[in-house]
């Protein structure tokens, strides 16, 4: 089974688990990547600054990218 790890960045803040989960496929890694998003996303928006941005990804073996969340705070110009 496919190895993935979690990544999560708020502002210049960076860190990725060093340790991976195996999920049997991409949707099955896409569900786990939105169920442990919506349970952190409230406290997250909550704290969330203005102009700032946050996001989670799911990394693939070589550690690149597979899927993105984001939620971006911005005032519109």
């Amino acid at each position: 089974m496919p190895l993935y790890f979690f990544r999560i960045r708020n502002g210049t803040i960076c860190g990725a688990s060093d340790q991976g989960t195996e999920f049997a496929d991409h949707d099955a890694a896409w569900k786990e990547l939105t169920s442990v998003c919506a349970g952190i996303i409230g406290g997250i928006s909550r704290k969330l600054q203005q102009n700032s941005e946050w996001e989670m990804e799911l990394l693939d073996e070589a550690k690149q990218p597979v899927f993105r969340i984001r939620l971006v705070a911005e005032t519109p110009d």
